[in-house]
């Protein structure tokens, strides 16, 4: 698959090819919360105005809390009020893929990581401009790098 990852530099690069990650659940349960667990991989949701990263606005991206893979930036973050971490954009548009979710007797988008298919959360058309887009993400699904950081995101495919 194609997506873009950091580099050594710290330096957003690609696309590049990158491997898909898969797991066991055993494995993902051994490396995961049990929270981050029910939500990434059992696509499950928080609890609202509950999520450790809603009122985070420090500079930096917001990665897969399963395989690494940068997701969001902290530029592209809003308040939208709903009680989840709100993006207008990913940091690029493969690396986070859309599903129809058909549960609850809802028809929504559900977001999830490119490379390892974690659960983030839903996309919703009544977000800001430019893209009028809300993606609403479970901060459990999430792992925050400080911008200073971002080399310690360096993916080896940056490198091929």
């Amino acid at each position: 698959m194609q997506v873009k990852v950091f580099n050594r530099q710290g330096q957003l690069v690609g696309p590049v090819e990158s491997a898909r990650v898969e797991k066991s659940d055993a494995e993902w349960q051994a490396q995961l919360t049990p929270e981050q667990y029910r939500i990434a991989r059992g696509k499950g949701t928080e609890a609202p105005f509950c999520g450790t990263l809603l009122d985070n606005h420090m500079d930096g991206v917001y990665a897969c809390i399963c395989c690494g893979l940068p997701l969001f930036r902290s530029d592209s973050k809003f308040h939208s009020g709903t009680g989840w971490p709100s993006f207008f954009q990913p940091i690029a548009d493969g690396n986070v893929t859309n599903h129809i979710d058909r549960s609850y007797g809802m028809v929504r988008t559900e977001i999830l990581c490119a490379r390892c298919d974690a659960h983030l959360g839903h996309v919703f058309p009544d977000g800001p401009a430019p893209t009028r887009l809300r993606f609403c993400v479970n901060s459990d699904s999430l792992a925050f790098v400080e911008a200073s950081q971002l080399a310690t995101l360096a993916d080896p495919a940056a490198e091929a």
